[in-house]
């Protein structure tokens, strides 16, 4: 018996998808043993450049040609429209689906992995998390006996490259980002991956499985990287940090924490040392303890490793006579579980100030004031800036905190900031260290 697969969207992964189907399909069936036939593969340019030469044979211009023909459907088109439509399409035609789309899962994956659910078939989506690192496989497979207390990662390739740039080789924001798009590790518009939607997506998925709840992604709290300062890298560094854009989620006392944002690690963290464009994700069970994943996440070749993955799995169950559904991430806890917005960090905190007497008793004063204890301070008075009232020189002071709540925080700023102390914006990063 074969397994007829059909691949909707031939880009960059989708190229990479065909190829790997193709140029390793005799290892494939031996491996699993039966054969696995690449049916049709759907794209509305067929003239653009590829890496890889689509046989003409199995080239269309018209999805549906792709469902008809197929047992499990690939859609690698990308956006929330148009695959929705495709995905939606295969599950009512009982049709197996396999997608890398991290942004209509996060986003709207609810309603399709109901859907999968009620009719018996299965949503494949290894790819959408990590490129080709095994970490929805860890979490469905691996982990399954264990309660997650927590999800650490690395999750975007882009933001990591450019805050590797700016630790080791001292750049600002704007120039490790200008570097990142020459070498291409940045896309035209790097939005998505700078301003933290790309981590947020992914850590959405994770979570939802985690925690089998699917949590609304509006809700997630997000922060990307385009306001860091050289600065605040280069006193982190001091401190004995390392500045990263952390995808967390965590869950405790019934309340989980889903959230994307600068982040301090103490250097000597094993994700603090995850570098350049790598990707890296730390799981912590309640029997396994904390177990990581690291590789590439990204690109045409890892994403496509992924992909075939789950259409192995899938085939695997099909062969077998069955549809073989699975658990899907969502409604599968009985407890209620609530996202959590008033989070408990530690909390990096640098001020713009005169430097004269007076300044730290006040802004002492208004952290104890909200419940904010201090676990240290640092003062760079080499560094001077000219700011506002007539171009008064100032300098960094930094304040490192024991844990505390957000909205504490955030009330403390507000007041800092009021005071005649203070010039500027204060800066919040959040830091993640178990000592404390």
């Amino acid at each position: 018996m074969k397994v007829r697969v059909g691949v909707i969207g031939c880009g960059t992964v989708g190229t990479g998808t065909v190829k790997l189907l193709l140029e390793n399909r005799d290892v494939l069936e031996k491996r699993i043993g039966f054969p696995i036939e690449v049916s049709k593969v759907a794209d509305l340019d067929w003239e653009r450049e590829r890496e890889f030469e689509v046989p003409h044979a199995l080239r269309t211009t018209d999805y549906r040609e792709v469902i008809e023909n197929s047992e499990v459907v690939v859609e690698l088109v990308g956006g929330t429209g148009f695959a929705k439509k495709v995905i939606l399409e295969a599950l009512d035609k009982d049709k197996h689906v396999v997608t890398a789309n991290k942004h209509l899962l996060a986003e709207e994956g609810e309603e399709i992995f109901l859907k999968a659910r009620g009719k018996g078939l299965r949503v494949g989506f290894e790819a959408s998390v990590g490129g080709g690192i095994p970490v929805i496989k860890a979490l469905r497979e691996g982990l399954i006996g264990n309660r997650i207390k927590n999800i650490y990662g690395i999750l975007n390739g882009t933001t990591n490259y450019i805050l590797t740039r700016m630790f080791e080789e001292g750049l600002d924001f704007e120039q490790a980002l200008k570097e990142a798009s020459e070498k291409g590790y940045a896309e035209a518009d790097p939005s998505l991956d700078i301003d933290g939607w790309d981590a947020a997506h992914k850590i959405n998925i994770l979570a939802s499985i985690a925690f089998g709840r699917y949590f609304e992604f509006g809700k997630v709290h997000v922060e990307g990287i385009r306001n860091i300062d050289s600065l605040d890298v280069e006193l982190g560094r001091e401190l004995g940090y390392t500045l990263k854009l952390l995808a967390i989620a965590k869950k405790l006392d019934g309340e989980v924490e889903v959230r994307v944002h600068p982040t301090f690690l103490h250097t000597e963290e094993p994700l603090a040392k995850v570098s350049s464009v790598y990707n890296a994700v730390m799981i912590e069970g309640d029997f396994v303890g904390k177990t990581m994943y690291y590789g590439r996440g990204a690109g045409s070749l890892p994403t496509a490793s992924a992909v075939v993955s789950d259409i192995i799995d899938i085939a695997r169950g099909i062969v077998a006579g069955g549809k073989n559904p699975e658990p899907m991430p969502v409604d599968w806890e009985s407890e209620k579980i609530t996202l959590k917005k008033n989070f408990y960090s530690r909390y990096y905190l640098r001020f713009d100030v005169p430097d004269k007497p007076g300044v730290l008793a006040t802004i002492s004063r208004i952290l104890a004031d909200n419940n904010i204890s201090i676990a240290s301070v640092l003062q760079k008075e080499m560094v001077c800036r000219l700011a506002g009232r007539e171009n008064e020189p100032v300098v960094p002071l930094v304040i490192l905190t024991h844990k505390a709540y957000e909205l504490d925080v955030q009330k403390a700023l507000k007041e800092i900031k009021d005071t005649p102390v203070v010039v500027g914006e204060p800066v919040l990063i959040r830091v993640e260290e178990e000592a404390y």
